[in-house]
């Protein structure tokens, strides 16, 4: 028999943590090593920057049929199952020398993350209990953040020394260690036991949960549109030093880390809607004060840290909202639809960036384009808590939750 929900809560989602850090960990350190990839595979850096591509899309797009699919089963299951997904797709990344193979391998190992991640947030949510669930949801989330502090920069160090497939590896063997933890050590949990398909797909007709949807891709374009183009942004401060825009990534993602717990903890006290409002305010705030220090590197590194803290302190606070809005069983199926548009929106804020740069040439302008963006979110979350009342984000059911074997 299971234990209740919040007993020994906190050492298994450490466990459900460790595994978000080597999802994210894959996410990101290709990014480093893209250069090393294309003289590899023979094929430009625009092209091994596909590899990226194929990972986002195939998580954003499979996220929520995969929960569907995978609902009845026991989140040990399938959270193991997810990582096998994950290391056989890194696997085949470091082992094959064809670009069209190590193509397809980014898409199944982006099934994989995609797999794990919106069950490890239900999962977590169900294991704290309905008084620590923001926080849960906040440990969950920091493993993606940690990845991008600790996890990236550590592979592409492993990569710059031994090899980029090295650094693949790397990941594989963490991956490989967290499955073998949650196989052991998480208990036997099932979301859901009774829903059909039909009915986790019920979901995506409910206007509560599409306004939530909303918010997210309109945050996340916001985040990422500066992020993923920040050596261009602020070239006039880093002058194309590759240590300055390290230490950028750096604080950015200690910055980030710090955000994300501290989110959780005032989703439990104050509401997530309210930490959301605050988040999207700050991230608008904090783009507009970029633009007269952009040419300036204190300035900009202090502006970072801000931007870290802000930015992610949106991520679990929405978890939270979305998973309020569940039905019976739908945690699973609401929380991978809110991390898929997440992924989107990372996508789409590269087109956006892609665009506006080929077109105007500025990268400044992409700060108050994501500022506008930013307000948007904010503007809807507080229409939406308006509109509905205080009870816009209600505790759920506990059957929306989880049911124990």
């Amino acid at each position: 028999m299971s234990p209740s929900p919040g007993h020994g809560w906190r050492a298994r989602t450490a466990i459900l943590t460790l595994g978000a850090f080597a999802v994210g960990t894959d996410g990101f350190v290709i990014v480093g090593l893209l250069p090393e990839i294309g003289r590899t595979l023979r094929v430009s850096t625009s092209e091994a920057g596909q590899l990226v591509s194929a990972f986002t899309i195939a998580y954003a797009l499979l996220s929520p049929t995969l929960a569907a699919v995978t609902g009845r089963w026991p989140r040990r299951r399938v959270m193991v199952a997810a990582l096998v997904l994950l290391g056989a797709g890194n696997a085949v990344t470091a082992l094959a020398g064809d670009y069209g193979l190590v193509l397809a391998s980014r898409i199944l190992a982006g099934a994989g993350a995609a797999l794990f991640s919106g069950s490890a947030v239900a999962t977590a949510a169900h294991l704290a209990g309905e008084r620590r669930r923001g926080s849960a949801i906040a440990l969950v989330t920091a493993g993606s953040t940690l990845s991008l502090v600790l996890g990236a920069p550590l592979g592409t160090y492993i990569g710059e020394v031994w090899g980029w497939q090295a650094a693949i590896w790397f990941v594989t063997a963490v991956v490989g260690a967290v499955a073998v933890a949650i196989a052991a050590l998480l208990p036997p949990i099932r979301l859901g036991q009774a829903a059909t398909l039909r009915e986790r797909l019920l979901p995506l007709t409910d206007r509560g949960v599409l306004k939530v949807l909303v918010v997210t891709l309109l945050a996340f374009v916001a985040i990422f549109l500066p992020f993923t183009y920040m050596s261009a942004v602020f070239a006039p401060a880093t002058g194309g030093d590759q240590s300055r825009l390290a230490l950028l990534l750096l604080v950015f993602g200690i910055a980030a880390t710090a955000g994300n717990l501290a989110a959780g903890s005032l989703a439990d006290r104050h509401g997530p809607h309210l930490v959301v409002i605050g988040a999207t305010i700050g991230i608008t705030a904090v783009f507009l004060l970029m633009l007269p220090t952009r040419e300036s590197f204190v300035p900009v590194v202090i502006m970072h840290a801000l931007s870290g803290v802000v930015s992610f302190s949106v991520i679990g606070p929405q978890q939270h909202r979305i998973v309020a809005h569940a039905p019976a069983g739908g945690a699973p199926l609401v929380t991978s639809l809110n991390t898929s548009t997440a992924y989107l929106g990372n996508f789409l804020s590269s087109i956006i960036g892609a665009v506006i740069l080929a077109t105007t040439g500025s990268a400044a302008l992409l700060l108050p384009i994501a500022a506008g963006f930013a307000l948007a979110a904010a503007g809807l979350t507080w229409w939406t808590t308006r509109s509905q009342g205080p009870s816009e984000t209600p505790p759920p059911a506990p059957e929306a939750l989880a049911s124990l074997d």
